[in-house]
């Protein structure tokens, strides 16, 4: 099956998101949208971002334009490996943007992942980041950032009386960071930082077919909609 990634708009990435991510949420922010097809056929997106965080860069040494994040591999069914899907993905993104240094991502424990899709795609493990303070709203998860962005205000008196009953803050697990550096002098400067990828316990069954999960993975095949557009 014939497989090529070319930028897209974000709405067709929202679609992707929409039809076959979990958080089934585009994240906030600007964004880098890159489709997938195989034999012609739509997919699937990837999506990069900036992150929640304002600083991302500054763990690393990093200026905010030298790094970004990779926040959604959202795809239906396909045929090539998603690790495969990724790494086109971030040589596309390398090529428009040259002064990249380092792509991050975040595997997600509260949903039972431990970043199986970026352990095969070889990126380093740098261990688990600090716990956040994520904002319920109607049973959902969202970050504070995109809480303000969306409605001008975080307070949780004011967001339980206009949008949601249930708002309230929620304290989340750390989660596990992974790291890829895009050029030797980044790579050498993270090595003293590596640790073991972490591992599925044998009681765990995989969070997808593939095992290929991450902090934002593809939904299972069982769950996914047979829905494509051209």
């Amino acid at each position: 099956m014939n497989l090529r990634l070319d930028f897209c708009s974000r709405d067709a990435a929202a679609f992707a998101v929409k039809a076959w991510h979990y958080s089934r949420s585009m994240p906030s922010g600007r964004l880098v949208c890159l489709g997938v097809w195989e034999g012609g056929l739509f997919c699937g997106a990837v999506v990069f971002g900036r992150g929640a965080s304002n600083a991302i860069g500054s763990p690393f040494g990093l200026e905010q334009s030298e790094v970004v994040e990779l926040c959604r591999v959202a795809l239906g069914p396909h045929q090539a490996p998603t690790s495969k899907v990724v790494a086109l993905a971030v040589r596309l993104l390398r090529r428009q943007s040259p002064g990249l240094r380092l792509v991050v991502s975040y595997a997600d424990p509260e949903h039972d992942h431990v970043g199986t899709l970026y352990q095969a795609c070889g990126w380093l493990y740098l261990g688990t980041t600090a716990r956040e303070s994520l904002i319920r709203l109607n049973g959902r998860l969202v970050h504070p950032r995109t809480i303000t962005s969306r409605y001008r205000t975080r307070a949780i008196d004011w967001l339980r009386q206009h949008v949601a009953a249930d708002a309230g803050h929620v304290r989340t697990l750390p989660k596990f960071r992974y790291c890829l550096p895009l050029d030797a002098d980044m790579h050498e400067q993270l090595q003293a930082r590596v640790q073991p990828y972490p591992k599925r316990s044998k009681e765990q069954a995989p969070a997808n077919p593939a095992g290929l999960d991450g902090a934002t993975p593809i939904r299972p095949l069982h769950l996914q909609e047979a829905a494509y557009v051209g």
